[in-house]
Order: structure tokens, then sequence, then C-alpha cells
């Protein structure tokens, strides 16, 4: 009678093996709503989902879609995108079946796929945040009226 639970239980799971290179692309391109959070069956997944769609529609009602705090926000979800992207790849191989594939055996390593989506999302990464500290420090400065002046914006 074990016998048949367990392979029940590992016939079950083997439909739920979580690969590195799958998690890692979801994190590191959809990570800003939540894409991997709903590949690891995490809960309240959804909530970072209309989080992140809601600030989608609200950024992008204003004309400049790039300087309204709720496009700021966004900045959140997708930095921890990009960090779990490179905690995900970055891992072992035994130490991520461990925690995701527990009881599952790995066919073959992972090899360079989880390194070079790993050296993608620091590429990005680095980018986007420049780009939204950028952005933070010349609003802040344009508040404080250190930029007196200068013309940021041509028309």
């Amino acid at each position: 009678m074990s016998d048949t639970r367990t392979d029940n239980i590992s016939a079950s799971n083997q439909s739920a093996f979580r690969n590195k290179v799958t998690l890692g692309l979801l994190a590191a391109v959809l990570g800003c709503i939540g894409a991997h959070w709903w590949y690891l069956k995490r809960p309240y997944a959804w909530l970072v989902t209309i989080l992140s769609v809601a600030l989608m529609i609200i950024a992008s009602q204003q004309t400049r879609w790039f300087e309204n705090p709720a496009f700021f926000l966004l900045f959140i979800p997708t930095l921890d995108g990009f960090i779990e992207a490179l905690v995900w790849c970055l891992m072992s191989d035994d130490r991520f079946d461990a925690k995701l594939n527990p009881g599952l055996t790995r066919e073959h390593p992972s090899r360079w796929g989880p390194v070079l989506i790993a050296v993608f999302t620091l590429l990005i990464g680095t980018v986007l945040l420049m780009f939204g500290i950028a952005m933070v420090v010349i609003y802040v400065w344009d508040l404080l009226g250190w930029l007196e002046g200068f013309n940021l914006n041509p028309d």
C-alpha cells in the first residue's frame, strides 16, 4: 500500500518539475507582473499581477507616462524579478532541486542557459536601475529648483 502511495506522489510531482531556465526567463522578462510567482505557485501571485497591471494602466493615462509616480512604483516588482532571476539562475542545481523539485531527479545539468539569463538580467536590470535613479534625481532636483535655467524638455 505504501508503494502505491509513493508512486502516486512521484507521478503527480513529475508534472510539476521546475526548470531553472524557464523560471529565470519568467522572472527576468515578466517579473514585473509576477509571472515567476505563478510558475512557482506562490500564494498571492494574483496580487502582484493585479497591482502591476493597475500601475501600468495608471502610468499610461498620463501624457508623460515615464514621469508618473505609478511608473516608478512599477520598478519595485520589476527589480524584484531581476533579483530573483539572478538568485534562481546562479543557484546550484542540487540546491535548486532540493528547494523546488524535492524527490525528483534532474536528467542533465542546466549548463549555460541559467548563466546566460543571469548575464542578460544583469545587463537589462542595470540599465533600468540607472534610468530609474536618473529620473528620480532629475525630478527631485527640478522640484528643489536646482535645474532652473536648464531646458530639459525642448519643444
